[in-house]
């Protein structure tokens, strides 16, 4: 029999509702001329954050609240400081002579998703104070509280250490692929940063180096799931890497034809000129794909004797970005037009030198794709694995009552 089993093994349950043994309470408003961005105490107003500062509060440390309104109503929290508890947030105080503070918070942390599809209204979602109420917390042994606090008190003890075992975990996966990144950036950066002495440097839009071609406007609703292959501008951000063989959207033949849409070659480098971070305008993608793919207007198509996937590695470089950024007209939505793409050098080694710098960079970019898709799966293992003790240690066999 496991120590799990062994706590919970022929322990008398008794299920009362939450109000019974805590009483909840709803924040007050607090107006917003009173929140900073520094201030000595967070101010909770529904959400998954606090949404500011204050400098007073009206609920002590070490206090579970439960988001009132908006998209994340029924999330719950713990927080462990004084705070300011605004309108659209619930918090628990506990008759801790029956229950552990910190026994009823992961006790309704473990309904949180009965709490938020208990959300109501036809405009900004809700969740009402006797839906909380009504929870059915299981009390052991409730004749005998001494025994009963001591039995919470070690379910508790055990939550938090794989709380804490969770956390760790997740930092130590999210430090190693923050290391890895800045490694590959850095080798990135060194190979492709030659002296001029060292090979000739040209303005990409050189003619006689290349050409750079903008796409033809399409809408997202032209997209389809299957078709002609197409890129379009925001899938650059999301999707794309440094090449593609495949697209993620299509377009019908028929629109292609109809609007004269242009597309990408094999070789070729589709490069966004837009979007909300200047950043990221100027991001390549080399185009390996044997079917040509139609290239939204808010990119554009780069076309050379060069080593595709070397102008793409070189379009994520520092060096690029510094020389382009002056070029990018900012608002709202900033772009770059050809010519200031056009106005970036590039330095030019041998096609020889330009194989051998991918391939190095292809070993660096399959390592961090790796970490960065097995990073997600991996604290995701572990988030369910904490789940399914908490859930063990909160189910008693004699629970009938679900919200």
């Amino acid at each position: 029999m496991s120590k799990l089993d062994e706590l919970l093994d022929e322990v008398d349950v008794e299920f009362q509702s939450l109000k019974s043994v805590c009483s909840v309470f709803k924040g007050k408003q607090l107006n917003k001329t009173e929140l900073t961005e520094l201030g000595e105490y967070p101010a909770y107003n529904g959400g998954t954050n606090y949404s500011g500062f204050t400098n007073k509060f009206n609920v002590e440390e070490n206090t579970t609240i439960i988001s009132q309104g908006g998209a994340s109503a029924g999330y719950v929290q713990f927080i462990k400081r004084k705070f300011w508890a605004n309108a659209h947030c619930y918090y628990l105080k506990p008759n801790l002579d029956v229950v552990e503070n910190k026994y009823v918070y992961y006790f309704v942390k473990n309904k949180q998703y009965n709490l938020m599809n208990f959300q109501f209204g036809a405009g900004i979602p809700a969740l009402k104070s006797d839906v909380i109420k009504k929870l059915q917390i299981p009390i052991p042994c409730p004749d005998n509280p001494e025994k009963s606090l001591k039995i919470q008190k070690e379910i508790v003890r055990i939550l938090d250490t794989f709380t804490e075992l969770t956390t760790e975990l997740t930092t130590e996966l999210t430090t190693e692929l923050t290391a890895r990144k800045k490694q590959y950036e850095y080798y990135r950066e060194q190979l492709l940063t030659f002296e001029e002495s060292e090979v000739k440097h040209l303005p990409m839009g050189d003619e006689s180096l290349g050409e750079f071609i903008r796409g033809k406007r399409f809408v997202k609703t032209d997209m389809m799931s299957e078709g002609v292959p197409c890129i379009h501008y925001g899938e650059m951000y999301t999707h794309y890497g440094t090449w593609a063989s495949k697209t993620k959207s299509f377009v019908s033949k028929e629109l292609v034809e109809s609007k004269k849409l242009r597309r990408a070659l094999k070789g070729d480098v589709v490069i966004v000129a837009a979007g909300e971070t200047i950043e990221d305008i100027g991001q390549g993608t080399a185009w390996l794909g044997e079917e040509g793919a139609v290239i939204h207007d808010a990119c554009f198509y780069y076309k050379s004797n060069l080593n595709p996937k070397y102008v793409a590695y070189y379009t994520r470089t520092r060096q690029f970005h510094d020389q382009i950024k002056k070029h990018i007209r900012t608002g709202k939505i900033s772009a770059i037009n050809s010519e200031g793409l056009g106005k970036a050098l590039i330095p030019i080694p041998s096609p020889e030198e330009q194989e051998r710098i991918v391939n190095i960079l292809d070993k660096f970019d399959v390592l961090t794709t790796s970490i960065s898709e097995g990073l997600p799966k991996e604290i995701e293992l572990r988030k369910k694995q904490y789940e399914y003790y908490r859930n063990k240690l909160l189910t008693f066999p004699k629970e009938t009552v679900e919200v």
